[in-house]
């Protein structure tokens, strides 16, 4: 298989985190610190400018959010009690390039939208008896992997290699699977943020040849489950506008629409607008 490049994780003089480089061709605020707020937009413009990147997205607490606003950021989706179940978030674009606004796909999106809502709370087909649902482990390591490498022609984040599932595993992510004769066929991950009291419910794969068995919505619910226990009241996804399936999946089981990213992501080969759906655990609150 050919070697991906991905762009780059930092750490800012200033604590703030950033993702950055040409494969996304973008900056993804992915931790703003307080410090320094009021600096950092113009910081990342520059940075930007730099390096010709078409996009700055960022991610923050509604509170720290004015200076962004103040220097040309505009929020494409939002999350209610996002932060340690009391605080907006809020999902913020500043585009460099002006053609990174332009959405070629924009009726496909709008279409899966609608679609997704029209199922809306729809019941989930069973579980095949012969799948067993779990949590991944070390030693599933390589075989998760190739599951991605075989799913996703490309990705983000290096989920394709062994060495960086291992990381974030033993770091704050959270790894399911579903098995069938001792082989796992699909997987999805919880990446926690148990400070903030959110967790990410991302990198959902289920190989082709098992596909139609509605997968995906076992692993999500069998990780809510799990995530309560650890502090964790607020769960949402990325998930690809081009997907009807994974819409329609998170919109079966409540999720709420929250915005949409224009032209945010690499993803399965090109650039692709995301969707952002949320939902509170535990909570009355939709």
């Amino acid at each position: 298989m050919k070697q991906l490049k991905y762009d780059i994780v930092e750490t800012l003089s200033c604590g703030s985190q950033i993702q950055h480089g040409p494969f996304n061709d973008r900056i993804y605020l992915m931790n703003a610190a307080e410090k320094c707020i009021e600096d950092l937009p113009v910081r990342l413009i520059t940075l930007a400018n730099k390096n010709a990147y078409g996009k700055i997205f960022a991610r923050l607490p509604e509170s720290r959010t004015p200076p962004f606003i103040n220097a040309g950021f505009q929020i494409e989706a939002e999350i209610q009690n996002f932060y340690r179940d009391r605080e907006k978030g809020l999902f913020l674009a500043y585009f460099n390039n002006v053609s990174r606004k332009h959405e070629k796909d924009i009726k496909h999106y709008l279409e899966n939208i609608h679609l997704a809502l029209k199922k809306r709370n729809r019941p989930v087909k069973p579980l095949n008896p012969h799948f067993l649902l779990r949590q991944c482990r070390e030693k599933d390591l390589p075989r998760m992997a190739e599951i991605y490498r075989k799913v996703f022609p490309s990705y983000p984040f290096p989920i394709h290699e062994t060495p960086y599932l291992e990381k974030t595993m033993r770091k704050n992510v959270d790894y399911y699977g579903i098995e069938t004769r001792g082989k796992l066929i699909a997987l999805a991950s919880a990446e926690k943020d148990i400070e903030a009291g959110h967790a990410e419910m991302t990198d959902f794969a289920t190989l082709p040849e098992r596909r139609g068995y509605g997968l995906a919505a076992h692993l999500l619910r069998y990780m809510e489950g799990r995530l309560p226990a650890q502090g964790i009241r607020c769960v949402f996804t990325i998930a690809r506008a081009a997907s009807a399936g994974m819409n329609i999946t998170f919109s079966k089981n409540r999720y709420q629409f929250a915005g949409r990213l224009i032209n945010n992501t690499n993803i399965s080969g090109r650039i692709e607008s995301m969707n952002i759906w949320y939902k509170h655990l535990d909570s009355g609150r939709k």
